[in-house]
């Protein structure tokens, strides 16, 4: 006989899978009071106190014979034994809830811990004994698994319940910060404030009280990054496996490297636990895939890595360190003092992990590889967990968990065939099981029948390569032919995910139906909405199929990047160079870009691809692609892929043998090197333009940025004589938006030489030209020149008013240097207390040498 107890809200018993229902009052508290000490004896004295309260009358004992004897026939005679002068209920704990519900806590389960709870323990049942001592400790395991949980609804509700709890309103107000509710937090602390005052007398925490201040000081709220893939669902098996690493964990010392075969499951592992333990590790979880052994991309440096975690732990683009060995120590010290998870998933070699590894002991890395790693178990003490094939019980168990327990029971030979077909492989099962849920009316057996005609036979010997195959070829032939061509042409695709326009654009028309069907057979995942992305094998296996259109397919693809990034560079700066480009290939679907922030999200969701396709385009492709990066990769601080792209464009400029392109690619290369403080290579790039620059214009440009690298180096005068020689070029040839520009780089050398003059004078002429043409950009800029010689000059009236105007436009283009360097410099002359703050709350977001530049202005 079976009994599960439910005691986590009202009293369910379930006897054989049949609800039973306890009549009258006595009855569910003599239970309940049994369950809790579930196979252990309970004194007949603390049975009869907790059923009928300390007033009892002298026929209390025969009362509880009486009652027990009920129970049993109820429940079945064996269900309670008599044991001295007590009673035990004969089940195991893990048949009641609230037992169970202990032990999970015990093992750090939480989520599956509060999946338990239904309402209130032991609701409607009248017993001081249940209420007062059991049920105010489950009570408080209960609060505090959701305040280590912080689930902010729960957290919201369990504090109106709770009102005097500090602890609990302390994790809802750290969760409110993190969702960026800061006016709602600061309204729950005075609801708490002014409750603890008139209740308690008290004032809140010291906690309490500096959360509040930080929220009053608008402290941004705590770096929690949150990367984590979703958890599979369902999951099953891998007990053991959740065991060693649940030792693991305890152990606290070194990564965790989890390796096995391909496809064996090592990132559904690793994901699950981290979910499992996230409580663990409240300062939040980074995760990366590392592109090991990915069939068409190089692993992904260790840099770039960095350079992500970096990004989600809130450092600004400009103050990333240029080396990566700086950028590292860097990593390690924001992680310092913190409890965070890092999961490196697919990992080459030890070498790409070791820069990764978070430095602080509160921190734990979880790695997957299909290798063992042995070089970072010896370096780094890294704790193996080698993961096998299924067994056949888990196998069976998993794939009855994804076809449903109903479908599974019907037909169990057809289930243990199919589970031997797949030889204990996660991702064949999972396939086998998408198969079977996209043809329900098809029988299990039927299924079996196919997939042994398929050349499963493969799957015996144990590679994982060719298991993957000979399953993926089964899948494949069930698509239609239009979802089918687009899983090969997907291929194509170089990025770690592809959107919709750039599938379709590779399918020459619309995709989303045949993505849909794609997801739906676990062939794509799509990772956020109309972006898809492919698992290695995957690809691999797309890929030996080929299209008899793959070189069309790629050109459209081409297509689409170039003109979708021609236009959100033009976006970012229409007052720049203009890309010639053909008309796109028929077929290629372009995506629709409406603002600058349209622009400046497109190129953050597509930079990575934009990257990859540099080394896949034609040399025509390869320069479109790299001029439409310029702008976004220097505004966003990304010198290192920069000085990449334009390399790349340098190369293929000279394999058309294009002295124009190979000119601006040099300019523009210059430029990068100039931004990374690399004068030396900046200056022999900028050499090698002019020397090819045969049109006026081009040759303009060249010396206008060459007028910035002199600036940047601090060599005003060299500057000077490059403006001049830009000016002059661009008056002559009537390019009037270069002309402009130019003399207001002419403007401000001659102001910073003493020349305030011409300064005043050009200025203003470079002024109205700036607005008559809607260079915004060049505007702001031309007006703090403007201001900086009235300064000299000591019109300090006229000299704030170029400032502010300076400001609006600042604020308007999204320029924070800009905006910080005018606000130090109004405070410095008016002695404007609000400008000085907004400067230094601003220096705050700046690299290392702007800010410098913004102290020495603001002392």
């Amino acid at each position: 006989m079976q009994v599960e107890i439910e005691l986590l809200g009202p009293l369910r018993v379930v006897v054989d899978c049949a609800v039973v229902e306890l009549p009258g009052e006595r009855l569910p508290v003599l239970l309940a009071v049994l369950a809790m000490s579930a196979g252990q004896p309970v004194p007949a004295e603390r049975i009869v106190t907790a059923v009928w309260g300390v007033d009892v009358g002298v026929d209390a004992r025969t009362n509880l014979q009486s009652n027990v004897r009920r129970l049993r026939r109820m429940l079945g005679d064996s269900a309670v034994e008599t044991r001295g002068s007590g009673y035990a209920l004969a089940v195991a704990p893990e048949a009641v809830d609230a037992l169970r519900f202990g032990r999970l806590l015990d093992q750090g389960r939480l989520a599956d811990a509060l999946e338990l709870w239904r309402g209130d323990p032991f609701d409607g049942l009248r017993s001081d004994v249940l209420a007062q001592t059991y049920g105010v400790r489950l009570w408080e395991r209960y609060l505090d698994a959701v305040e280590r949980r912080a689930a902010l609804p729960e957290l919201t509700e369990l504090a109106d319940r709770h009102p005097l709890r500090e602890s609990l309103w302390a994790r809802l107000l750290e969760a409110l910060r993190a969702a960026g509710r800061d006016a709602e937090a600061l309204e729950r602390y005075e609801q708490l404030r002014r409750r603890l005052a008139d209740e308690l007398g008290t004032d809140p925490s010291p906690e309490l009280r500096a959360l509040h201040a930080e929220l009053l000081g608008g402290s941004a709220p705590g770096v929690m990054p949150r990367q984590l893939p979703a958890d599979a669902s369902p999951f099953s098996g891998r007990e053991a496996e959740l065991a060693a690493l649940d030792a693991l964990l305890v152990q606290a010392r070194g990564p965790v490297v989890i390796s096995g075969t391909a496809g064996v499951g090592k990132t559904t592992l690793a994901v699950h636990w981290a979910h499992r333990v996230v409580d663990r590790f409240p300062d939040g979880q980074l995760y990366v895939d590392l592109r090991g052994f990915d069939p068409s991309e190089p692993p992904l440096a260790p840099s770039e890595a960095l350079r992500g975690f970096l990004e989600a732990l809130r450092v600004p683009p400009r103050q990333l360190p240029a080396s990566p060995s700086a950028q590292a120590a860097l990593y390690r010290s924001l992680l310092a003092d913190s409890r965070t998870l890092v999961v490196l998933d697919n990992a080459r070699d030890a070498g790409q992990v070791a820069p990764l590894l978070p430095g602080a002991p509160g921190c734990l890395a979880v790695v997957t590889s299909r290798s063992q790693l042995p070089g970072l178990v010896t370096s780094a003490g890294a704790r193996p967990l080698a993961l096998d094939l299924l067994d056949a019980a888990a196998s069976r168990s998993l794939l009855a968990s994804r076809l449903g327990s109903e479908r599974a029971r019907a037909e169990p030979a057809a289930v243990a065939t199919l589970t031997e077909r797949c030889a204990g492989l996660p991702l064949a099962l999972a396939i086998v099981a998408a198969r079977a849920a996209l043809r329900p009316a098809y029988s299990l057996t039927r299924l079996a029948e196919e997939l042994a005609s398929a050349g499963l036979d493969g799957f015996d010997a144990g590679d994982a390569a060719s298991s993957a195959r000979s399953v993926f070829s089964w899948s494949y032939r069930s698509l239609s032919e239009p979802a089918a061509r687009v899983f090969r042409l997907l291929a194509l695709h170089p990025g770690p995910d592809v959107g919709l326009d750039a599938a379709a654009s590779l399918a020459g028309g619309e995709v989303r139906r045949e993505l849909d069907e794609l997801a739906r057979a676990h062939l794509v995942t799509e990772r956020t909405p109309e972006r898809y992305a492919f698992h290695d094998l995957l690809r691999a296996y797309a890929r030996e199929l080929g299209t008899a259109d793959d070189a069309a397919a790629l050109g459209r693809l081409l297509d689409h990047y170039v003109h979708t990034g021609r236009a959100a560079d033009q976006l970012l700066f229409s007052h720049g160079e203009t890309i010639p480009v053909d008309e796109p290939s028929s077929g290629t679907v372009l995506t629709a870009l409406a603002s600058e922030d349209e622009a400046l999200a497109w190129f953050g969701a597509e930079r990575l691809t934009l990257m990859a396709l540099l080394r896949l385009g034609s040399a025509e492709h390869v320069c479109q692609l790299a001029w439409a990066t310029h702008v976004y990769l220097h505004r966003q601080g990304f010198w290192h892929d920069r000085v990449a792209a334009q390399h790349a464009a340098v190369t293929a400029s000279r394999q058309l043998d294009s002295a124009v392109a190979e000119s601006r690619s040099c300019r523009y290369l210059g430029f990068a090197y100039a931004d990374l403080g690399r004068f030396d290579e900046a200056h022999v790039h900028l050499d090698r333009a002019l020397a090819l620059a045969a049109d006026p214009i081009d040759r303009a440009w060249t010396h206008h940025y060459r007028d910035l690298t002199f600036g940047q180096q601090g060599e005003e005068a060299s500057a000077l004589e490059a403006a001049r020689e830009a000016l002059s070029l661009f008056r002559a040839a009537g390019h009037v938006v270069g002309e402009a520009i130019a003399l207001s780089d002419v403007a401000w050398y001659s102001g910073r030489l003493g020349a305030d003059e011409s300064t005043l004078a050009d200025g203003k002429r470079a002024l109205a030209m700036h607005r008559q043409v809607g260079n915004r950009a060049y505007e702001a800029h031309t007006l703090s020149c403007l201001a900086d010689t009235y300064v000299r000059r000591g019109e300090v009236a006229a000299a704030e008013s170029c400032y502010r105007e300076a400001l609006v436009v600042f604020e308007v283009l999204g320029d924070r240097f800009g905006e910080a360097s005018t606000y130090a410099q109004l405070a410095d002359l008016v002695d404007d207390a609000d400008a000085r703050r907004q400067a230094e709350a601003i220096l705050r977001e700046l690299d290392p040498p702007a800010a410098e530049q913004l102290k020495a202005l603001l002392r």
